[in-house]
């Protein structure tokens, strides 16, 4: 129905482009000005009035897509990003490249032109102007489309909807033209019931390869679950716990993806990671079957346990995730050696395992009566240059547990593995997919938007580096009153690259000492705090120990239970995890 400023019917083109991502169940989209899309904009303003899509203003449009990035990740529904012309999609290239690495559901709009010669204003709409718009980002997209109607910008968006919430899941990016914009509407194209073009169902299995996989998961002696890119459902997540307990597999996670099993079951069998610890390494190279419910880097991981080797166990894989490949990245790792490949949803494949397993005999391994018993907070400890990451974890994850229910929607690197228990699927929503840097300040705000009418607290644990690049996303967050904790682990460094040039320098015979260089925030130090509060959040710091962070955490938390946005910038050490630590011994 139309609202406050909304007619009955679209006077201009892009009136119907607002009336369309309306149609199709946008509630917001993040966009940084542009004149490529002046028109859209004015029907988000003017137009649309106070209906959805309800526009977000972002300061870079990188933060227009890792929001939507975010978004998705907290709420599995696709949020909108406008870029401007190619300089602006220029700029959101990573992000969207994060996305489709990640396999989450974008739907990046965008604008050009006009592609007519002859309607351009001199100068700027030449440049701003592309033949082949979609070109920069069609590697790292599922699809493109530059529509050149109405009628076809319509069919455009609802394929663009369809394919991005297809399994696997990506983003699509649909550019306009400035000229079908700004032409008035005189006849708008019917809006088609949505139903008839939403996703296609998950694929599942045969009965017949169901039971199969069931029989053997059953007789192994010693079976493991790689709980990889699964759905967020509460039921989906029950059904895993339900699978791995009928079969007494020992299950790993893995910190690159959200939560996928409860880490305090009996049968997690290792803290997760960035990289595979060398408890969760033994459980593999113990294994007689493995099932990898599309496990990310599943060759890597199996390579790490057993070098160029075989793997005896036999080797089951459950991926949609073929589909996508394509020469132009690696994303998609390293060849694994496969024993049975499914070609079908890994939930599904789940729930038709587990229902087959209950026709083979009574569950190997009883449901626990409780699960495993927290770990005590750690002692109050100091190092020569902050707070030693397992301290400043297990302070951060006493706290999350005290107001639970909390999401931690990111951590940094050097987190360790088993500071934070995982009982739920929004317990924590896992890294960007792309692994680069910046992207954490925008998907940390995003999935704050998702979560803010969920109860729960949103949490993000950011790396100095990686806030520094994004801190103006967290405007948006103070503009439009998106509560978000972010703790920054501050230890003044590019640390992940001193430790190449460690490696570098020992190959070398040259001065390890010097690893520093060029890596580190400092002379002058960064002022995180002033810059968070620059944007407008409330900001704590520079903390520089157990009890500092204590007090911070717990003032920080009353004041996104408030509805503020708070920061706190916290001194650590310059330390990895020790299973990263490892990981980068063995070469990983």
């Amino acid at each position: 129905m139309p609202t406050q400023n909304h007619p009955a019917a679209p006077r201009w083109g892009s009136d119907y482009l607002v009336d369309l991502m309306r149609h199709i169940g946008l509630e917001y989209v993040a966009l940084n000005p542009g004149a490529s899309f002046r028109g859209l904009h004015d029907s988000l303003v003017n137009y649309l009035g106070d209906a959805a899509p309800r526009m977000l203003t972002v300061l870079h449009e990188e933060h227009a897509v890792a929001i939507a990035h975010g978004y998705a990740k907290a709420t599995g529904r696709p949020m909108g990003a406008v870029l401007h012309a190619n300089v602006g999609l220029m700029h959101g290239s990573m992000a969207i490249f994060d996305a489709y690495c990640d396999r989450v559901p974008v739907l990046v709009f965008g604008a050009t032109g006009p592609v007519d010669t002859a309607r351009r204003r001199p100068w700027i709409d030449w440049l701003h102007t592309s033949k082949d718009q979609g070109a920069l980002v069609r590697s790292f997209v599922k699809w493109d489309a530059e529509p050149a109607s109405l009628e076809a910008a319509r069919d455009a968006v609802l394929r663009a909807r369809q394919i991005a919430t297809t399994l696997p899941q990506g983003p699509t990016y649909v550019c306009f033209d400035s000229v079908l914009q700004e032409t008035p509407c005189a006849a708008a194209p019917p809006l088609p019931p949505l139903q008839r073009y939403e996703a296609p169902r998950p694929p599942g299995l045969s009965a017949t390869a169901a039971r199969e996989v069931a029989e053997r998961l059953y007789a192994a002696r010693r079976p493991v679950i790689l709980a990889g890119r699964v759905s967020r459902g509460e039921k989906d997540w029950q059904r895993r716990v339900a699978l791995a307990e009928h079969c007494n597999a020992t299950v790993l996670t893995d910190f690159k993806v959200g939560a996928a099993f409860p880490t305090r079951h009996p049968l997690h069998g290792a803290a997760p990671g960035y990289f595979m610890s060398e408890e969760g390494l033994a459980k593999l190279r113990e294994a007689d079957t493995i099932l990898s419910l599309d496990w990310v880097d599943l060759a890597g991981t199996l390579q790490s346990a057993h070098g160029r080797n075989a793997v005896p166990a036999h080797v089951i894989q459950v991926s949609l995730d073929q589909t996508l490949h394509n020469g132009y990245g690696g994303e998609h790792q390293g060849l694994p050696a496969i024993d049975t490949y499914l070609m079908c949803d890994p939930d599904a494949c789940a729930t038709q395992v587990l229902e087959a397993l209950r026709t083979l005999g009574p569950a190997r391994m009883a449901p626990p009566a409780s699960a495993t018993p927290p770990r005590p907070a750690p002692a109050e400890e100091s190092g020569p240059d902050g707070i030693p990451l397992t301290v400043f974890a297990g302070t951060i994850s006493t706290r999350l547990q005290r107001n639970a229910p909390a999401c931690l929607i990111r951590t940094n690197l050097g987190w360790p593995g088993g500071a934070h228990p995982f009982c739920h699927p929004l317990d924590y929503l896992g890294y960007d997919g792309g692994a680069g840097v910046g992207s954490g300040p925008g998907m940390s705000v995003g999935a704050a938007l998702g979560l803010r009418h969920s109860g729960r607290l949103p949490v993000s644990v950011l790396g100095d580096g990686d806030f520094l690049m994004g801190v103006t996303a967290f405007w948006t967050a103070v503009r439009y009153e998106i509560p978000l904790l972010v703790v920054v682990a501050n230890n003044r460094s590019f640390f992940n690259d001193e430790v190449h040039q460690e490696k570098v320098a020992i190959v070398r015979g040259r001065p390890v000492e010097n690893k520093w260089v060029g890596q580190r925030l400092e002379s002058p130090e960064i002022d995180i705090a002033a810059m968070a509060r620059a944007q407008g959040a409330l900001a704590w710091g520079p903390v520089a120990s157990k009890t500092e962070l204590e007090r911070a955490l717990d003032e920080a938390v009353e004041a996104v239970r408030s509805g503020k946005v708070a920061v706190i910038d916290a001194r650590v050490g310059r330390e990895y995890a020790p299973s990263m630590a490892k990981a980068l011994a063995r070469g990983d």
